[in-house]
């Protein structure tokens, strides 16, 4: 991938919302008699089709701890959705974590794929693939005028949600970004945060996505969050080159300060650390750190971004070990390996 585009677009998802024909909407579903029942028989019937297909992991919402249920959504893997609907919910998680399928969410069926970088077609093809699965063998909830029949009108149609997340520490911090958001408003678009709906824009982190659904193909919505993303990328670098030019010296004095006290820091809360190495990865993206032959240091910052939230250092803190104590400890670790010359 384009590494100049690459510094801007972090991933790309595509997700489909489906429901079954013969059952309640989960929201009604949730209020009924056989609501554990029936909710068993959709994750029995969508986890016996798709894993015989390919190898994916249940977690039914009910019985995992609630560590684990968050650790999948600071993954992106499940929705604070979800977890509002755990008596009846479920989530069919891939191998390598990029397919994500949850069951009995806001719909019966919201499948999802991730793909690093800005490629929407190569997770269009993947989603729509599973979506085929599914939808030979289990009656959707169909209308010949109206598409996809969906628990919310804004998913009736195509019931496709194409996003992209991007990092604009530029547009964001020197205010270009208002000017933008109403521009993408009036295209059928919408700006989100990290988590999607009500969620904020920590670490200078943004999703663009697609707000229409009906009378709208999949591959005009894909063209148009493509399109629309292609001009914010555009935006974004243009500001990033005019910032170094203006910030000089003490952007490039800031930014190393910032790395050397994440590489000797002992204590480190999640929202200094958010914030800080958006810095960093600021300087990684204007070059700051030098360039190597192969570099994916700016994936490598993206997936330390995510390992460092609370539930993800749950995982690898030391016995007795405080939390931030830890995720000092890691960051630096992670920092010195990702620059080593520095």
């Amino acid at each position: 991938m384009n590494k100049t585009l690459e510094s801007v677009a972090v991933s790309s998802r595509v997700r489909l919302a489906r429901n079954f024909r013969d059952y309640p909407f989960p929201a009604l579903l949730m209020r009924g008699a056989h609501a554990e029942e029936q909710a068993g028989e959709m994750i029995h019937l969508l986890t016996a089709e798709l894993t015989s297909m390919e190898q994916f992991t249940l977690y039914e919402m009910s019985d995992i701890p609630d560590a684990t249920a968050k650790l999948l959504q600071e993954r992106y893997l499940i929705s604070r959705d979800l977890m509002r609907h755990r008596a009846i919910a479920g989530a069919l998680i891939s191998a390598d974590e990029r397919v994500s399928v949850m069951i009995n969410e806001e719909d019966h069926i919201r499948a999802q794929y991730f793909v690093k970088g800005l490629d929407l077609r190569r997770a269009y093809e993947r989603i729509a693939a599973i979506d085929e699965i599914i939808s030979d063998f289990i009656p959707l909830a169909y209308d010949p005028e109206f598409g996809y029949l969906t628990a919310c009108p804004t998913n009736l149609g195509t019931g496709l949600r194409a996003s992209v997340m991007l990092f604009l520490p530029a547009l964001s911090r020197r205010g270009k970004l208002r000017s933008v958001i109403p521009a993408l408003t009036r295209m059928g678009l919408t700006v989100r945060g990290v988590y999607g709906e009500g969620s904020g824009a920590d670490g200078d982190l943004f999703q663009v996505s697609n707000e229409v659904t009906l009378g709208i193909s999949e591959m005009d919505i894909l063209g148009m969050v493509q399109s629309a993303v292609e001009k914010i990328v555009e935006m974004e670098i243009g500001e990033r080159g005019r910032m170094k030019v203006e910030g000089g010296v003490a952007l490039e004095d800031g930014i190393l300060r910032t790395l050397g006290e994440l590489t000797h820091c002992r204590l480190l809360g999640e929202k200094e650390f958010t914030a800080r190495i958006a810095d960093v990865k600021l300087g990684a993206a204007l070059g700051l750190f030098g360039e190597t032959e192969e570099d994916d240091r700016l994936e490598r910052l993206d997936d330390l971004v995510v390992a460092m939230r609370p539930y993800g250092i749950a995982e690898l803190k030391r016995e007795g070990e405080d939390e931030n104590a830890c995720r000092a400890r890691f960051v630096a670790e992670a920092l010195r390996e990702i620059f080593p010359d520095f």
